[in-house]
């Protein structure tokens, strides 16, 4: 093994035991083997020792304080409020259909603009998440008219704010990591997150319904700071773009099927689920305006490419 010429230090905000903690340390280790060590890297999870938001963590990323990390497309927003358009509720069906959409000119567009804040996003580097639910504390949501005054704890993002506002609900910012003892503490009445989130936070233990919304669906970037990435070789680019694109795949394979077991576990959490009408929500989000609004704030090139694919949204 050659002695490392590149060190990458790699951050995410989720637990070692998520569904993305260990596919980053894969990736990472392979792409170490195929340069024969040139290029070494350390997975940090829980954005230890990193203070700030996720935005100033963002800002380091560009600044080369740091060369990598994952984040939200509805978080990033805050940067490019094109990369809100991942999070658009209500869009997309499944998960074949949001990472055919959003591996192809769709993608691409919102890598440039990535590119343009001195961030490079990796081609078919988009880690799933999952479609997000709506779990509850009391009273189960069961039609769009249940959100009607519900505090329900949101993350960063603009989008999320204006789509539970526009259903009528109270949306509250709450760090995830204090998640679990607001619900306990009844200090919100509901969070909205992916199965896979529900699990690993235990937030089960403290709420009582989860309707299936899958409102949203949510995922994260693969991001490197442009300035380092342009600093290596054209051959390790295409090394770390090629092995990352195979730990994604898995990746994704694994949390879509986490997520569609833990549905048949939520009886085993002590919860009762409840389905919903999707058109419904979509329908009273129409009719306040949300898509209008968002077709703007993302921009008429990016609204375009997707509704080349999934037809008219606004």
């Amino acid at each position: 093994m050659s002695a490392p010429q590149w060190r990458i230090r790699q951050y995410h905000y989720l637990s070692e035991n998520s569904h993305v903690h260990p596919f980053l340390v894969d990736l990472w280790r392979e792409v170490e083997q195929a340069t024969e060590g040139r290029v070494t890297a350390t997975v940090t999870a829980g954005n230890q020792g990193l203070p700030g938001s996720h935005l100033a963590i963002v800002d380091l990323m560009v600044a080369g304080e740091i060369e990598a990390y994952v984040l939200m497309g509805g978080i990033l927003g805050g940067k490019v409020p094109s990369l809100e358009i991942q999070g658009l509720p209500f869009a997309f069906s499944n998960h074949a259909q949001v990472h055919q959409v959003l591996d192809g000119p769709l993608g691409d567009y919102l890598q440039s603009q990535l590119r343009a804040k001195g961030i490079h996003a990796l081609p078919g580097g988009l880690l799933e998440n999952g479609f997000r639910h709506i779990s509850t504390t009391t009273r189960p949501v069961r039609g769009a008219a249940d959100l009607e005054g519900l505090r329900i704890r949101i993350p960063e993002g603009r989008m999320f704010a204006d789509a539970f506002e526009s259903l009528g609900a109270v949306p509250v910012e709450v760090n995830v990591l204090k998640l679990y003892g607001a619900l306990k503490n009844h200090e919100i009445d509901a969070q909205e997150n992916p199965l896979s989130i529900t699990e690993a936070l235990k937030l089960h233990e403290v709420t009582r319904h989860v309707s299936l919304t899958s409102h949203m669906w949510s995922g994260f970037n693969m991001m490197i700071g442009l300035r380092f990435w342009n600093g290596l070789p054209e051959e390790i680019r295409q090394t770390i773009e090629r092995v990352a694109r195979r730990h994604v795949a898995r990746q994704r394979a694994h949390t879509d099927a986490l997520n569609r077991t833990l549905e048949s576990r939520i009886g085993e959490w002590g919860m009762q689920a409840h389905a919903i009408n999707r058109e419904e929500f979509r329908n009273r989000l129409r009719e306040a305006g949300f898509y209008r609004r968002w077709r703007d704030i993302t921009g008429n090139t990016a609204w375009g490419l997707l509704e080349a694919d999934l037809g008219p949204l606004a």
